[in-house]
């Protein structure tokens, strides 16, 4: 019992510095662009276009967003379904994934329309 303790206390040592490593240089990659930029490099927005830019963020925001949700939704309910489906009949379990990739398609749905917006900025 002891030995496991040690055993489970290390592991999630381990996982707390692998994580603390990767979190650090995450941070480290993701902000070497700031500290490269010049003063011509940086652009100033009016008051009006910082408006539209707002909403249009808000909106690609949304469309990926409720997308991804209602594609989480949807696939839930469509997989328990399948998954009892192929219980009973296991020769239907390609129908069934056809289905489950249907659901999935609202998340590229989705994603194609929030890059579709933020194309216009």
């Amino acid at each position: 019992m002891k030995r496991d303790q040690q055993l489970f206390r290390k592991r999630a040592a381990m996982s707390v510095v692998f994580v603390l490593a990767f979190m650090g240089m995450f941070g480290l990659v993701s902000v070497t662009n700031v500290f490269g930029q010049t003063a011509e490099a940086t652009t100033t927005m009016t008051e009006a276009e910082a408006g539209v830019a707002e909403f249009g963020l808000i909106a690609a925001a949304l469309a990926f967003g409720l997308g991804a949700i209602g594609a989480g939704i949807a696939i839930a309910h469509v997989g328990a379904a399948a998954m009892g489906a192929i219980g009973e009949k296991p020769e239907i379990a390609s129908q069934a994934l056809i289905f489950i990739a249907l659901a999935e398609g609202l998340v590229v749905f989705g994603f194609i329309t929030a890059l579709m917006i933020l194309g216009k900025f």
